[in-house]
């Protein structure tokens, strides 16, 4: 039994030599199995050699800027990098948690597809949105959180030699849930305006060439990525750019996955493509976040909705992955759901966050930095050209080697104070020139701590040509 179960322990039972056979004649026979022992070692892979799929990596964006932050002469610094909120989610967000955790039932596993509630709640949420009555226990599986979630998808329909299109800017988790499969990428860039560096201009100026986007497409391609609010750009893809794509999808008989996490936040209208057509519901997986929508993103509950036989596949890869997301807080998203339109909660969020971005921006105008307008999102990306950044100034080796993006953020941490995350992190390196000039700034953040932020970056004016 044992052996059966452990393969290795019954290799070693095989080899080891007999008490008789020892007995006879016992140093011959040790040394001997003490070379094919030793022999077989050596020829062995090293056991800690990491998997391709982790090893080899250059030090991500994340620990550089909090490293850098932690050693700024600047103290403390005003955090504009990551984006995650500087304020609770909603009282009856909280409250809904609070209750969830004093009931057994919400403190034992959940469903895999999801709580009852939970599911019921986002199928009604959404179903005016799609045109059609959303089936909560076919059409719809909840994730620990929206990255669980992608990831899930991909596991469920991509295997090696698999080709996915993904525009970039991307958000940088992709890359490696594409790849865990085994699944290749191929990149297609937004292109931004041509006078980015010296006029704001909205962020649908960044546009897609449907040329250069169909011949991407080969008889490998298998699923195409659309993000719509698009992080870091802050684009909301218009109807007329969901349908060009739509159409290419349905021609060359692709699936979409829909990444629309801020789909609460737009402040210009907003269309989710799988609501252009049945044919591309059919095809679409939608991706959502109840963690960036009530301001809990530690919360980590995610969801998709699709249709059944897309659904199904992701729904069965959750389960290898995590098997069921955390119980009480799904109860809490699922309350949440409930109550956000009776509170009135999804206008007020939409018009707070869009004052935050308009008052923070103040700042971009006064120095004249032009900025890409957010249409959705809580990012700002700001062009950084004028910034002239002295010529000996001593940055360290793995920031000296990256594009000027990273220098510029290295610069701002430690003589202005300011966190932000350079855009060519979500590039490949052969369009990382595309953004090289510019800074994404989160303005999910309370009012004081964007005046705060205001006023160091008022420091950069001397720097200014």
């Amino acid at each position: 039994m044992l052996a059966t179960r452990y393969p290795l322990l019954s290799l070693a039972r095989s080899t080891r030599p007999s008490r008789q056979f020892a007995s006879i004649s016992p140093l011959p026979r040790i040394s001997g199995y003490g070379a094919r022992t030793m022999s077989a070692t050596a020829a062995r892979p090293d056991p800690f050699k990491p998997a391709a799929r982790v090893a080899g990596q250059r030090q991500d964006v994340w620990s550089i800027v909090n490293e850098a932050a932690a050693a700024s002469p600047v103290q403390p610094i005003v955090n504009m990098g990551q984006g995650f909120f500087g304020y609770n989610p909603p009282q009856f967000a909280i409250d809904a948690a609070k209750d969830a955790l004093d009931r057994v039932e919400c403190n034992q596993y959940s469903p895999t597809k999801g709580r009852p509630r939970l599911k019921q709640a986002i199928a009604d949420a959404y179903s005016p949105f799609f045109g059609k009555t959303i089936n909560p226990e076919t059409e719809v599986s909840i994730t620990t959180g929206a990255n669980e979630g992608m990831l899930s998808a991909f596991m469920g329909f991509i295997e090696p030699g698999d080709e996915v299109i993904i525009f970039e800017p991307f958000f940088d988790q992709y890359i490696s849930n594409i790849e865990m499969p085994g699944g290749t990428i191929r990149y297609v860039p937004l292109h931004p305006p041509k006078d980015g560096a010296t006029k704001t201009s909205p962020a649908s100026e960044w546009k897609i060439d449907f040329q250069e986007l169909e011949n991407t497409i080969n008889p490998k391609t298998k699923m195409i990525v659309l993000n719509s609010p698009h992080n870091p750009v802050g684009k909301v893809f218009s109807r007329e750019e969901l349908q060009r794509i739509g159409d290419l999808c349905v021609k060359y008989n692709l699936i979409i996955l829909s990444d629309e996490v801020y789909d609460r936040l737009f402040y210009v209208p907003y269309t989710r493509i799988a609501t252009l057509s049945p044919e591309l519901y059919e095809r679409t997986l939608t991706v959502g976040s109840a963690g960036k929508a009530f301001y809990a993103t530690g919360w980590r509950v995610g969801y998709l909705i699709g249709p059944e036989h897309l659904i199904k596949y992701v729904a069965a890869a959750h389960t290898r992955i995590c098997y069921s997301s955390v119980s009480p807080l799904q109860e809490a998203a699922a309350v949440a759901f409930e109550q956000a339109d009776k509170q009135g909660f999804w206008e007020e969020s939409k018009n707070e966050m869009q004052q935050k971005m308009k008052l923070f921006c103040e700042v971009f105008d006064e120095l004249k930095i032009p900025y890409s307008e957010p249409e959705g999102g809580y990012f700002v990306l700001a062009n950084m050209a004028s910034v002239k950044l002295p010529a000996d100034y001593p940055f360290p080796p793995h920031v000296a080697n990256r594009p000027r993006d990273f220098k510029l953020c290295w610069f701002l941490i430690h003589e202005v104070g300011v966190a932000a995350i350079p855009p060519t992190e979500f590039y490949t390196d052969a369009n990382a020139h595309i953004a090289e000039d510019y800074l994404r700034f989160a303005v999910c953040k309370n009012d004081d701590i964007l005046e705060t932020a205001k006023e160091r970056l008022r420091g950069l004016k001397k720097y200014i040509s």
